[in-house]
């Protein structure tokens, strides 16, 4: 995570993408409305411990210029609001309301454009599903498809889309984060300049 954000400027796309365990534990600063934090699962938790969405968002978020552009893709149980980012929209592309508390406002801000797409709300869990054999995240495999099926879609129709693909098969329920308000029926933006996104598998 420092590695990614180390030297960012300002017209600067970074991605992150994790695809692994996820959970909760109780909040202890008070800037979870339901009163808990998000947490991920490194290779090393047991002897680390894991990782709780106040660091993430003070190693990956808080530190970003204006100007700078953080993508996260997040399949774990629990990761709606991994990054602890002011704004959440659920599948139908609506605003959720303030997922921090008030509390907590001036700490969580970022000048930056940060979105994370993550596999399912805080209260749910996240699926595996096969491809060839192979186990992958659901959220992760319907994030691709839906991106390689029809590359350039608006905020809304990327989520709606990547819950059309998971549904009815799974019950989780994707959800879009981001750092400022944003208009769903814009086109989505990974990067700042026109690139190629290709998925290599």
């Amino acid at each position: 995570m420092k590695w990614l954000v180390k030297n960012a400027k300002p017209n600067d796309s970074l991605f992150f993408h994790y695809s692994g365990h996820g959970g909760q534990t109780p909040d202890l600063d008070g800037d979870e409305i339901d009163g808990f934090d998000e947490v991920i699962f490194p290779l090393d938790f047991k002897t680390k411990g894991h990782i709780i969405d106040d660091e993430m968002h003070d190693i990956m978020v808080k530190p970003l210029p204006r100007g700078c552009r953080l993508t996260g893709l997040f399949d774990a149980c629990h990761s709606g609001t991994v990054l602890d980012l002011p704004y959440i929209y659920s599948s139908h592309g609506r605003l959720k309301g303030m997922q921090i508390s008030s509390r907590a406002w001036e700490k969580k801000a970022t000048d930056a454009d940060v979105i994370s797409w993550s596999g399912c709300s805080d209260g749910q869990t996240s699926a595996d599903t096969f491809q060839g054999g192979v186990a992958y995240g659901a959220m992760s495999n319907a994030f691709i498809k839906a991106l390689t099926d029809q590359p350039e879609q608006t905020y809304q129709q990327l989520i709606s889309n990547i819950r059309k693909i998971l549904y009815p098969r799974y019950s989780q329920v994707p959800q879009l984060g981001s750092s400022h308000y944003i208009i769903v029926t814009y086109r989505a933006i990974f990067f700042s300049q026109d690139t190629n996104l290709q998925f290599i598998f």
